[in-house]
């Protein structure tokens, strides 16, 4: 995916904020926030180690699991059209909305 970097196993969202002329990172999937800035790419994963490590050492000290459970449910709220579009596939498919929605997730994610 674009715009992704890798830390560790752990996942930042990165883009570059103009106002600052540095790009600046967020670490996704955390149970708090855990940002990172710099001016170049080799700097920002330095920088992003140094971010994860700090917020996994503070998650440790205070017993908190430093990674957010997910799930599976989602909530989303749609068109009424499209809502009813979707429920005439998956029941054409023989398959759930559930199903539905999720293999047209997984299509996108691929």
């Amino acid at each position: 995916m674009m715009n992704l970097m890798s830390i560790n196993g752990t996942k930042a969202f990165i883009q570059y904020d103009q106002e600052i002329d540095m790009f600046r990172g967020e670490f996704i999937g955390l149970n708090g926030g855990a940002d990172f800035y710099a001016k170049d790419i080799d700097s920002l994963k330095k920088e992003a180690e140094i971010s994860l490590k700090v917020f996994l050492n503070a998650c440790k000290e205070k017993g908190i699991n430093p990674y957010k459970n997910f799930s599976g449910k989602l909530n989303i709220t749609i068109a009424p059209q499209l809502h009813e579009e979707a429920m005439l596939v998956a029941k054409s498919q023989n398959i759930s909305l559930d199903k539905l929605v999720s293999i047209a997730l997984q299509k996108t994610i691929s």
